[in-house]
């Protein structure tokens, strides 16, 4: 390759954590996965507890509602599978 053709082609710049940060970045990624986890538990027993409690006193939005809330959830949760995938595969190997 000439001088010119090498000057036009794109350096790659892979980011790196610093020696040791590595464990920490993944045990940070680990707890907040964990948390959204735990948020969809929470939003399935929010959800079906306005359902039932919207049957029991006879309030039928609140029914309603908690049909919606389970919809999101599953929406939601369907996301979280399927968007890392689609990001990661835009991005590549994180190599700029």
């Amino acid at each position: 390759m000439t001088p010119v053709e090498l000057a036009l082609v794109p350096m790659q710049i892979c980011p790196v954590a610093p020696p040791g940060a590595q464990q920490y970045a993944d045990q940070l990624t680990g707890y907040v996965l964990w948390a959204v986890l735990a948020l969809f538990v929470v939003g399935v027993v929010v959800s079906i507890g306005g359902i039932v409690g919207g049957r029991i006193l006879s309030m039928p939005h609140a029914s309603k509602a908690g049909v919606v809330g389970l919809f999101v959830v599953f929406i939601a949760a369907v996301l979280y599978t399927v968007v890392p995938s689609m990001v990661g595969s835009i991005t590549g190997a994180g190599c700029v």
